[in-house]
């Protein structure tokens, strides 16, 4: 059961927020980390280019890399999206556990279990701090 992280970066948060749901609904990963406020400095078609972005961090199983990679690239917007992973050598047991539990294809069944739920969230504004 091979847990693996997948990054990819976007250039707004409302496709963070598809990709993210999209994987999550589709029991393809546990949980996707959205982080604002990224700086991407590259190279594309011979020019130096800089902005910003989100990272998504994508927790899922080794099993399910080839079709987390298909759905970012599904709903992605650029013409070459970021798709890495990296193997979870190492990790609490029981976070490795609900990471395999999180995409069980068989609990989809379940009544309910694809309601979104949001939890109380805490304004991290600039301003604030």
């Amino acid at each position: 059961m091979g847990a693996i992280v997948v990054i990819t970066s976007v250039g707004d948060e409302e496709q963070a927020l598809l990709i993210a749901r999209e994987l999550v609904a589709r029991r393809l990963a546990a949980c996707v980390n959205v982080v604002p406020g990224i700086r991407s400095v590259y190279r594309w078609q011979g020019k130096i280019c800089r902005d910003g972005e989100y990272l998504l961090i994508v927790k899922t199983l080794e099993s399910e890399r080839e079709a987390v990679a298909a759905t970012i690239r599904e709903l992605h917007s650029y013409e070459l999206p970021e798709v890495l992973a990296f193997t979870a050598s190492a990790g609490d047991v029981r976070f490795l556990d609900w990471i395999a539990d999180s995409v069980d294809k068989t609990k989809a069944a379940n009544a309910g279990d694809d309601d979104e739920e949001e939890s109380p969230v805490l304004d991290l504004d600039d301003s604030a701090l």
